[in-house]
């Protein structure tokens, strides 16, 4: 479920940076919502990330 339908965005995953520059792993998530959205005249359940949820209402 971790992965946006409409773009595939997942989780990427980078480091942390102490101090004395130690790299410790760590993961980015991406914001992902629920979401009622009409496809084909019809509601649909989907996950979105907000960037994409934001960029549906832009061409609506």
């Amino acid at each position: 479920m971790a992965i946006c339908e409409a773009c595939g965005k997942k989780t990427s995953f980078g480091h942390n940076r102490s101090f004395s520059q130690r790299a410790t792993n760590r993961k980015f998530h991406p914001n992902l919502q629920k979401v009622t959205v009409m496809v084909g005249g019809r509601k649909v359940r989907k996950v979105l990330c907000a960037k994409c949820i934001r960029t549906l209402v832009k061409t609506v």
